[in-house]
């Protein structure tokens, strides 16, 4: 099965389950995805997922100055953020659950 079009549909989900614990900058959200076991998931998707999150209103961001190089952008979960992820969440235990009894019953 072709992981990468399931992380497609669930992009969103990982990523603010991600910022619930802690905020975040681009690469770090990208390694904590893929320390989960999200592998397959792509340094261009996460960046994009991140901004459109933004856009829509359900991070808020900050910059913090960095030793290492450029200054880094850090996102966390606002409370409309929270919201759609506890929705998010809802949604997806019931769609694991009926994939789960339809793959059993196979």
């Amino acid at each position: 099965m072709d992981t990468s079009q399931l992380l497609k549909g669930v992009l969103d989900l990982a990523v603010l389950a991600v910022l619930r614990a802690e905020d975040g900058y681009g690469y770090d959200v990208l390694r904590r995805l893929r320390k989960a076991g999200l592998a397959e998931v792509g340094d261009a998707s996460v960046y994009g997922t991140l901004r459109r999150l933004y856009r829509a209103g359900l991070l808020t961001s900050y910059v913090v100055p960095s030793e290492e190089g450029p200054h880094r952008k850090y996102y966390s979960l606002n409370a409309t953020g929270r919201e759609r992820l506890a929705e998010a969440a809802t949604t997806w235990r019931a769609f694991a659950t009926a994939m789960n009894d339809l793959v059993e019953a196979a």
